[in-house]
């Protein structure tokens, strides 16, 4: 009965100090999202074959975004490079292997003391599959990032950060005018992409972006296509977890396959493009 009595008294006890700390804990922020942004970007995607397994991947990225007299296009964002060595296994998947040099720019009136630019650096890697049904081809990408990137200001809070980002990705193109993904078609594309990030930086915002974006697209040749759509994104801010950023992207890309093999080397054209 005593060590009844004890073991009760003890539950008591525990049970007193959790509901006294929870009554002194802070009440949780609510999410809060904040007012879209908007954005353009001039996006260009290039797939040079080198061999009949190898192609070089050179990407260029363009990105406006408004500023205070001017939506969409009003100040420079990022400039942005990624290169990439890509092996091609088969028709229907690929693997890339390749770094980032992207150029940061602070927003609007740069204040004192800060940077009008800064740079970030990226290790990337990516698997890339592709499905044929029907009159469409079906894709699913994963893409795995190692980030080092810093703010604008020379202070150790601003020192180098480092994070990982996970990205899946599943995107469709499905011709409008003809059977197939030809010469000639037009073609549209929705897709949707989801970015998870990781790091001792990350404590209540794991996720970095989640997007959803439609193209309509012209293939010119087999080396040449032109597309062009809006995108909507939003992901949760690094610093406050509750807070969610937004925002409309006009987007506009070009994508090129120079071949400069010999004809009688050439395998029969792939669809894995990105």
């Amino acid at each position: 009965m005593f060590e009844y009595k004890r073991s009760l008294t003890t539950l008591l006890l525990v049970l007193g100090c959790l509901t006294v700390s929870a009554q002194q804990t802070e009440p949780v922020a609510e999410s809060e999202f904040k007012e879209p942004l908007t954005a353009f970007w001039i996006n260009t995607y290039g797939n040079i074959r080198l061999s009949d397994r190898f192609f070089w991947v050179a990407q260029t990225h363009f990105r406006f975004q408004e500023s205070a007299r001017l939506p969409l296009a009003g100040q420079i964002g990022q400039i942005y490079n990624r290169h990439a060595i890509s092996y091609l296994y088969s028709k229907y998947f690929r693997v890339s292997l390749g770094g980032v040099m992207r150029f940061n720019f602070n927003q609007d009136e740069v204040p004192e003391g800060e940077r009008r630019t800064v740079p970030e650096y990226r290790i990337w890697h990516e698997y890339l599959f592709a499905q044929h049904l029907s009159r469409l081809m079906l894709y699913h990408r994963i893409r795995l990032e190692h980030r080092w990137t810093r703010g604008f200001t020379d202070t150790e809070a601003d020192d180098w950060i480092f994070r990982n980002r996970w990205r899946y990705m599943i995107s469709m193109k499905i011709p409008l005018n003809k059977p197939k993904l030809s010469p000639g078609a037009f073609y549209v594309g929705p897709e949707a992409e989801l970015i998870m990030q990781s790091g001792k930086a990350v404590v209540d915002s794991p996720l970095e972006d989640l997007r959803l974006h439609t193209s309509f697209g012209y293939i010119v040749n087999p080396r040449l296509t032109f597309a062009t759509g809006l995108m909507y994104s939003m992901g949760q801010d690094l610093a406050k977890g509750a807070y969610y950023k937004q925002k409309w992207t006009w987007r506009v890309h070009m994508y090129f396959s120079p071949d400069f093999r010999k004809v009688k080397n050439k395998l029969p054209m792939i669809h894995l493009t990105e």
